[in-house]
């Protein structure tokens, strides 16, 4: 499995940060004593053949040849659950228990991809509040 380490930690099981979310493996989440929900090789490219159909599409709609704004997005793990981290709110957004997680990292960061575009674009995104408040036009 690629990214097989995490600062110290051994990944041994695509679901091991969601099986074991209060174990602190790693010398540096001993020091600070929680869980570091980062848990993937971020040098990992997207594998364009295990991009969804939505992606597809709104690379599509957006005239995009790529998801180069995206690569950086992976899922990760808060408090034992899936979730992925929303750089415009600060904070993590859970994967609904009702989305079956594939075995393969590639495929799992690919779904965070979606679910993120999809919240951003949604009326419950925090930012809407602040687009209807200030918005000129």
């Amino acid at each position: 499995m690629a990214g097989t380490q995490y600062r110290g930690s051994d990944i041994k099981d695509v679901d091991q940060f969601l099986d074991d979310a209060s174990g602190l493996e790693s010398e540096r989440e001993k020091e600070i004593g929680q869980h570091i929900g980062y848990r993937y090789d971020v040098n990992l490219v997207p594998d364009y053949e295990r991009i969804t159909p939505f992606l597809t599409k709104y690379m599509e709609v957006m005239g995009w040849e790529d998801l180069n704004w995206l690569e950086d997005i992976h899922m990760g793990y808060e408090d034992g659950n899936a979730a992925v981290f929303d750089r415009n709110i600060n904070g993590w957004v859970r994967v609904p228990d009702t989305i079956n997680l594939p075995d393969n990292q590639q495929d799992r960061d690919m779904i965070a991809r979606e679910l993120l575009v999809k919240y951003q674009m949604s009326d419950r995104h925090p930012l809407v509040n602040l687009r209807k408040a200030y918005r000129k036009y």
